[in-house]
């Protein structure tokens, strides 16, 4: 019996931990072959792989971002091997089962839930040692009729066997985002989370998961993905973990996590920016809102007092990136309230600031409330709402607005310092500054061209021309600053247009050559031959004192700024009258 198991990741890099398990799970009675494929790849290019194969049984395991494409190849599919047994499972299809299996008279079986010990008993089924009633945690239709089977006891998570260990991995570990499990469930019961609908929380055998990192890293990988919902409830273990991977992590290896932030020690904290190699952790932190009336109707417990702390310390620390999540769309949250939620939260500063949309998934809360709360939402799959009684479509695309040009100017991080002096010093908000400029973008059509980064600076420089009491000669330096500071050779394409005269070039390098102090001791200390001086510097105007610059309030000075590239080091930079 020839058994594949796939799925259609969100991107090459991604790794499907799932039908690992699958596969860990059914040997060595069963070897299954692994099939992994992407959602751009093309369904007719999957389905000839697929059919290659000459499969006898195919499982996929399917979620929201891929749902859809999964359902076009298994229409094919089975066009083509009309006898295969389709098998799916995942969060996507576990609710709803009735709908899923009469709307797609393709799919043979679903397995709800944690699949592990249903797959193996079906894989036993289809070999012919045991009967299908036999086969727990299951749904199909038998003679037109719904069939569902009671899921079969919790796995003792301390027993399962390992999905690290397959030789076809091997060549991909380290070109690879890898996923590592060493808990399940949720302690807490958001209700737009399918997490909350799991009671308590069941731990893997640490000691397993330690070889199974030391494994990954001596195999190559450099991205370790923890995907525990709440990676740090139990302070002891989060602990001893942070203390395993401190001792023994291998260079150029990061670890991820999602935490909750309110929940966590200072001393927790302390101990990470102590004895943390700079770059080895990165914390995910759901965020979602700060409105107390809100977080209460979705049963999200949150004290935010003690998030901004935990975000503060961790960001003082200079260790440890975090990146925060936004949902736009949650209960009694309106306009207002979540222009309050983004301010708040990018007080904070995050490294990354991921602004999302509610989805009104299958098997939550939420969903089974829409009606409650004046929900409208797309009724296939991601289920993003449209709107509800407080928050009108026109709110949600405005926020959408805001969402684009954050991604593009706050989280790519290509200008740093120009976002904080325009959010702190020309915009009454942050989200102000960001909803004014989105809408901008759209208006102007940015939104459907590509970019270089040229034109990002040059489309920024535009919407602040028509932004009252702006200062552009102070902004436009710091634009140029950040650009240059991104550059590690001279750049070949200058977007601004405010230039040096010839005679003004000339009698600018003449004191230069005369007197490098003018540049500064370090410079002149560098030695730099006159061919040097004219190949590897840029003197342009600037409004800017930068010796005394502080971020987010810089001086007015009129004068120069001199870098001078380093063969792929960073800038020398220096101003001067």
């Amino acid at each position: 019996m020839k058994i594949i198991l796939s799925t259609l990741n969100a991107k090459y890099i991604h790794t499907n931990l799932a039908i690992r398990y699958l596969k860990a799970a059914a040997l060595p009675e069963f070897d299954c072959e692994l099939a992994e494929y992407t959602i751009k790849d093309p369904a007719f290019n999957i389905v000839s792989d697929l059919f290659q194969k000459k499969p006898d049984v195919v499982g996929f395991s399917c979620y929201i971002w891929n749902i859809n494409e999964t359902i076009a190849v298994i229409r094919m599919l089975k066009t083509v091997l009309p006898n295969v047994k389709i098998v799916l499972g995942g969060p996507e299809v576990s609710y709803d089962v009735h709908e899923w299996i009469r709307k797609h008279e393709e799919i043979d079986f679903i397995i709800m839930g944690e699949g592990e010990v249903s797959f193996k008993e079906m894989l036993r089924y289809f070999n012919g040692e045991i009967p299908l009633e036999k086969v727990p945690g299951i749904c199909y239709l038998e003679e037109g009729k719904l069939k569902i089977h009671a899921q079969p006891p919790k796995i003792d998570l301390r027993e399962i066997a390992t999905p690290f260990r397959f030789e076809e991995d091997l060549p991909h570990l380290g070109k690879r985002i890898q996923y590592i499990e060493t808990s399940r469930g949720c302690p807490f019961s958001c209700q737009f989370c399918l997490s909350s609908i799991e009671v308590g929380v069941r731990y893997f055998n640490r000691e397993k998961i330690k070889e199974d990192i030391r494994y990954l890293m001596n195999n190559g990988a450099k991205t370790i993905k923890f995907v525990d919902r709440t990676f740090n409830i139990s302070r002891s273990y989060a602990m001893e973990m942070f203390q395993f991977l401190i001792d023994e992590h291998q260079p150029g290896v990061v670890f991820q996590f999602e935490i909750t932030a309110d929940i966590m020690r200072p001393e927790v904290i302390q101990f990470l920016n102590d004895n943390a190699p700079k770059g080895l952790f990165r914390f995910e932190i759901g965020v979602q809102s700060t409105n107390d009336l809100t977080n209460d109707l979705v049963k999200r417990r949150q004290n935010f007092e003690k998030l901004t702390r935990t975000v503060t310390m961790v960001k003082e620390g200079g260790k440890i990136d975090q990146h925060l999540d936004l949902i736009a769309g949650l209960p009694e949250e309106d306009y207002s309230s979540f222009r309050k939620t983004f301010n708040d939260v990018f007080a904070m500063r995050p490294e990354e600031l991921q602004l999302g949309f509610l989805k009104l998934l299958r098997g939550t809360g939420l969903r089974l409330e829409a009606e409650k709360y004046g929900y409208t939402y797309v009724d296939i799959s991601p289920y993003e709402i449209f709107s509800n009684n407080v928050l009108t479509f026109d709110d949600i695309v405005r926020i959408k607005h805001a969402e684009d040009v954050l991604e593009k100017y706050w989280n790519a991080h290509r200008m740093d310092n120009t976002i904080e002096y325009l959010v702190t010093k020309v915009f009454e908000t942050p989200f102000d500054f960001f909803q004014s400029f989105g809408t901008y973008w759209e208006t102007k059509g940015w939104s459907r061209i590509g970019h270089q980064l040229e034109d990002l600076f040059r489309r920024l420089l535009e919407f602040l021309q028509t932004v009252e009491h702006a200062d552009l000669e102070v902004i436009t330096s710091l634009m140029k600053y950040d650009f240059l500071q991104g550059q590690q050779f001279q750049p070949r394409k200058l977007w601004w247009d405010d230039r040096l005269s010839d005679e003004e070039m000339k009698d600018v390098y003449t004191r230069i050559k005369e007197g490098p102090s003018l540049v500064g001791e370090e410079f002149e200390a560098m030695q730099i031959t006159e061919r040097e001086l004219f190949k590897h510097s840029l003197i342009i105007p600037f409004h800017i004192d930068l010796e005394n610059y502080e971020v987010g309030t810089p001086e007015k000075k009129t004068g120069y700024l001199f870098t001078y590239f380093r063969n792929g080091q960073q800038p020398y930079f220096n101003t001067f009258n």
